[in-house]
């Protein structure tokens, strides 16, 4: 078998909604500089009156066998570099060779080792997971050894709703709490440079979650790289009596020295490498044993291959492997081979994986707090046509 076409689809159309998307942002890195810190600018799409408008990109590639693998969606940067520099390397290969098409990608992009050449790279070893499994004629999760169980229990993660309504915070966590999620996760608004008021309201959204709760209920919180050590240090102090399951990407992921401080001085876990990529880079997060939990973003690190290795690597070191939730269904494949007391639950962003998997067939859908694992081929992964209003191909071979 051989590859014979890598395409990038651009696709367009409108998800209804009764009300606005995004609520609320969480605080970010950029936001130390005063004129970045009320910008209420999101990502994704744009809001309409009859909807949220939705432009993104999912990849194909194509085998002389009529076998194709899906991925995505993915943004128009990152499918660049998939035309301009990795389809050369794929066309006329053998996709079931992942690992050497892999290592070929990796070696040839030799500033790309991070960043959005990553991404691109991740994109095409998904891909390739779901021509595999089609070729087989088994989902993805019995090529990686079978599943460990038949539902995956899942966490809610609050990205874009209110966080400073507190009455509407109240209220949604115990809806959410109702709908069987095992945990959820929220976003502070607030970073290192909002001052005492800022840190108080951060108190405040931890106070008001554990009391919305009860106390047998995990509560994450993320902080998105956008603190230091020091008001870390405060605000872990302030809070710990909530019992927080976690605090997440509370200073930049390339700042060891600075997560081994946080580390060393508070009780409540830390997790992070979400902006982290290729087992290299976290084997520096290992070596230095500044985190409890381990979040690798599949689409972002290095794809499942990649994370695969990872994994393993942090299982050696009895470390929690829960990635990143970008991708529900190639998270989904992941979960479900892993053991349960490293993979203990699937992060689910409640809003952000609505957007990114409007334009799929079947979309991974939580159930009563659980993911219920399908027997489709592949990643399971199929656009719904009657969803596309528009639809192009971007960077074509032969344009």
């Amino acid at each position: 078998m051989k590859i014979t076409a890598v395409r990038l689809r651009q696709v367009q159309g409108v998800m209804p909604t009764l009300s606005a998307i995004w609520e609320d942002r969480l605080a970010r890195p950029l936001d130390i500089y005063p004129e970045y810190r009320w910008m209420d600018d999101f990502e994704g799409g744009t809001q309409h009156a009859d909807g949220f408008e939705i432009s993104t990109v999912f990849l194909e590639i194509d085998s002389d066998e009529g076998i194709s693998g899906l991925a995505g969606p993915i943004p128009v940067a990152v499918a660049s570099i998939v035309a301009s520099s990795l389809r050369r390397l794929l066309i006329g290969r053998d996709p079931l060779a992942s690992e050497k098409l892999w290592d070929q990608m990796h070696r040839a992009l030799v500033h790309g080792r991070q960043g959005d050449a990553m991404l691109a790279i991740s994109a095409v070893d998904c891909a390739l997971w779901d021509l595999r499994g089609k070729w087989m004629s088994q989902p993805v999760y019995r090529l990686l050894g079978g599943p460990t169980r038949d539902e995956i229990p899942a966490y809610a993660s609050m990205l874009g709703f209110s966080v400073r309504d507190y009455g509407l915070v109240h209220e949604r966590a115990q809806q959410y709490k109702a709908l069987g999620y095992q945990g959820q996760k929220w976003f502070f608004r607030h970073g290192a440079m909002n001052g005492r008021e800022g840190l108080r309201e951060n108190i405040r959204l931890v106070e008001t979650l554990r009391n919305a709760v009860g106390e047998d209920y995990d509560l994450m919180f993320d902080c998105w790289q956008s603190m230091d050590v020091t008001y870390t240090l405060e605000l872990a102090d302030r809070i710990k009596d909530f019992r927080p399951r976690w605090l997440e990407e509370c200073v930049m992921a390339d700042r060891i020295e600075s997560h081994g401080r946080i580390k060393q001085k508070i009780t409540i876990p830390l997790a992070g490498g979400e902006h982290e990529y290729t087992r290299w880079g976290f084997r520096r997060f290992f070596d230095a044993q500044v985190l409890d939990v381990v979040q690798p973003d599949i689409y972002w690190c290095g794809g499942l291959s990649e994370t695969l290795k990872i994994a393993a690597y942090a299982s050696a070191h009895d470390l929690q492997i829960i990635p990143h939730g970008h991708s529900s269904a190639a998270t989904a494949h992941f979960s479900a081979t892993q053991s349960p007391i490293h993979t203990p639950y699937q992060e689910y962003l409640v809003k952000w994986n609505s957007i990114h998997q409007y334009f799929l067939q079947q979309p991974v859908d939580v159930q009563n707090g659980v993911i219920h694992l399908s027997n489709q081929p592949g990643m399971g992964m199929a656009l719904a046509t009657d969803r596309i209003a528009h639809q192009r191909e971007l960077f074509a071979a032969d344009s």
